[in-house]
């Protein structure tokens, strides 16, 4: 979505571009392949090889269309009650807002779903070791895969949008909604603020 203001760069964005060739035919063309997108051959790793996570992929308008609303009606209430004064200028420089328009617009929406346990054969539950860190780790490779393969995405994640989003998809109880990718080719028109990062020795410690 474009910005205003000078400390900017152009950069990509998801746009009304049809679904990517290479998510097409190489990823959603056969539904193992989404659990197999590290940048190479790798997948990703999960505690004691439980593999907990699911990845909706939404392609549907109308099913979109319902995610954005849910999430557009929650959002409001986080910008306005939720989220308080100083969460809220804090995100200013981003000239963020709950409106959501990207959620129509990008080609394929992935949700990323945890689960916090499974299933054993008998029906009884099953224990998902660090469910979460599993999964977000999963997150982190499919975001460098995107980025490998010329794609271009936003990392959101939904507060107070995880059971209501649960119930459109008819995804089980025991999965909770970790992230949401909007997924696309790159807008020529999208800025975002030109931020700078932290220099190494800042963020590494060699001992």
């Amino acid at each position: 979505m474009p910005m205003d203001g000078k400390s900017q760069r152009r950069t990509l964005n998801t746009s009304h571009s049809p679904i990517p060739v290479i998510l097409r035919g190489k990823w959603f063309g056969d539904p193992k392949n989404i659990t197999n997108f590290s940048v190479r051959d790798g997948t990703a790793p999960s505690g004691a090889h439980t593999e907990p996570w699911t990845f909706v992929v939404v392609k549907d308008p109308d099913t979109k269309h319902q995610i954005r609303e849910i999430i557009e009606e929650e959002e409001e209430i986080n910008y306005l009650k939720r989220m308080g004064p100083r969460w809220v200028t804090d995100l200013r420089k981003f000239r963020t807002n709950w409106i959501k328009e990207y959620l129509d617009t990008a080609p394929v929406l992935i949700l990323v779903f945890k689960q916090v346990h499974g299933f054993a054969a008998n029906g009884k539950k099953k224990i998902h070791y660090y469910n979460e860190i599993s999964v977000s780790i999963a997150c982190g490779i499919l975001l460098a895969a995107l980025q490998n393969a010329g794609l271009v995405t936003v990392t959101t994640t939904p507060l107070n949008c995880g059971s209501r989003l649960r119930v459109l998809l008819g995804r089980p109880a025991n999965e909770k909604l970790l992230m949401l990718l909007p997924v696309g080719y790159p807008s020529e028109d999208a800025t975002v603020p030109d931020l700078t990062r932290k220099p190494l020795d800042q963020i590494m410690v060699t001992v």
